[in-house]
């Protein structure tokens, strides 16, 4: 109540002395004040209470409340915002642009600047008024909002200045009907949307990149689940055969699936291998081979030392020999010769398992479930520079290359996930 009392009693007390001043004047001009100016007086002073009764009351509503800050012409805002400075410039930048009535923004990114002039409202749409009434050179038409992006560490602070697009005698005289209160009620509102924007968008991009880190898990333990039993219960049903007709060659059996199974285990909650391990595993599971297929299984390796580290997905390797015995040497009278190579080229090691059977197309009866599988585990472990690629060998027979990055990204944080391996056959 005080602040309205002597906000009114001011802009009152200034329309007086200007009428005073105006009646001297009037006096050493037309020797007198006389009707006409008492009119004047009294004309002036109605508009003055109109003009402040307005103001009140626009204020009340738009501010809910009366004190120095919300009567006040001029505003200041300082509003922090989280970004850095040209994300806080270009925010300000549009949010000024798209204010109600704006007109001759300027902006100037370099200095983190950007200036803008508003027009008032007109509800009634009235002509503008003719230059030669007095009461036109007291009207102002336009305000002015300015704002100054400050950077800082990780958030910027702008600071938005709101007043009459006039000289500082508005002050005194006139209020502003609280135009430049909605001025500021309005940026601040646009700014608080933008960055509620910006947060929500922020957690749907966290929710679905954990959604999709969620899925790749899944479809990794999904993978993996395909993998032991089968390998597993077939070596068991083999060396259960050969106990009763060759223990000797059994016992071997069994001692080579230990041998598996320990360089197994130890890896059995990561979705990456190295090629060492891998190479390890291969070795053990292609002597079970040998026992049972005899000479007509022969294994060349050729890895170097400096690749035994490479990454790659687990059980890679093995899906890859196993797809060589069963659809190419298996099938073929006579068995045949399979090969593991290592070669490193540009940044890539490139992994390759060749056989010399029967070759792409083969009548092997295989459903293609294992390569498919290896295909997307190369993609969710190591990322889009992995490759793999199937052509036929030279000449017989089919060669399957896996191509890797020297030094992959992170493997996901997942349980093992390896590929389907095809069922062996049991022995007969």
């Amino acid at each position: 109540m005080i602040a309205s009392l002597w906000f009114c009693l001011r802009i009152l007390l200034a329309w007086v002395l200007a009428l005073v001043a105006l009646a001297i004047v009037w006096g050493h001009l037309f020797g007198g004040p006389g009707t006409v100016f008492a009119l004047l007086v009294i004309g002036a002073l109605a508009m003055a209470a109109v003009n402040i009764a307005s103001h009140l009351r626009r204020v009340k509503l738009v501010a809910g409340r009366l004190d120095h800050d919300s009567l006040s012409s001029r505003l200041q805002r300082r509003i922090e915002l989280p970004f850095d400075a040209a994300q806080a410039f270009a925010l300000v930048e549009s949010v000024v642009a798209g204010l109600p009535r704006v007109v001759d923004v300027e902006s100037s990114p370099a200095s983190l600047q950007v200036r803008a002039r508003i027009a008032r409202s007109d509800p009634g749409k009235a002509p503008p008024p003719s230059r030669w009434n007095p009461l036109a050179w007291l009207a102002v038409r336009h305000d002015r909002v300015s704002a100054t992006v400050t950077p800082g560490q990780g958030t910027s602070s702008v600071t938005l200045l709101f007043e009459p697009d006039a000289g500082a005698w508005v002050d005194l005289l006139l209020a502003d009907e609280g135009s430049n209160r909605e001025n500021a009620e309005a940026v601040s509102r646009a700014m608080s949307q933008r960055v509620a924007e910006q947060r929500r968008d922020e957690r749907e991009s966290a929710a679905r990149a954990e959604a999709e880190k969620e899925l790749s898990v899944a479809r990794l333990n999904l993978l993996h689940a395909q993998v032991e039993p089968h390998f597993l219960y077939n070596t068991l049903a083999n060396a259960q055969v050969l106990t009763r007709t060759d223990p000797e060659r059994a016992e071997r059996m069994l001692g080579h699936l230990i041998q598996y199974l320990r360089s197994s285990l130890p890896g059995i909650d990561q979705s990456l291998s190295t090629l060492g391990q891998e190479l390890e595993r291969v070795q053990a599971y292609l002597e079970i081979l040998r026992i049972r297929m005899g000479a007509r299984l022969v294994v060349r390796t050729d890895v170097p030392d400096s690749l035994q580290d490479v990454a790659l997905p687990s059980m890679a390797l093995q899906t890859l020999v196993e797809n060589a015995i069963k659809h190419g040497l298996e099938p073929k009278p006579g068995g045949g010769t399979i090969w593991v190579l290592a070669r490193e080229s540009d940044g890539q090691v490139h992994l390759t398992v060749a056989d010399d059977g029967q070759g792409v197309g083969g009548s092997s009866g295989g459903t293609g479930i294992g390569l498919k599988n290896l295909r997307e585990r190369l993609r969710l472990s190591c990322g889009p520079q992995a490759g793999f690629a199937l052509v036929s060998n030279f000449p017989s027979g089919a060669a399957a290359t896996i191509t890797l990055p020297r030094r992959p990204p992170a493997a996901r944080a997942a349980p093992v996930a390896a590929t389907h391996v095809p069922e062996l056959p049991h022995a007969t």
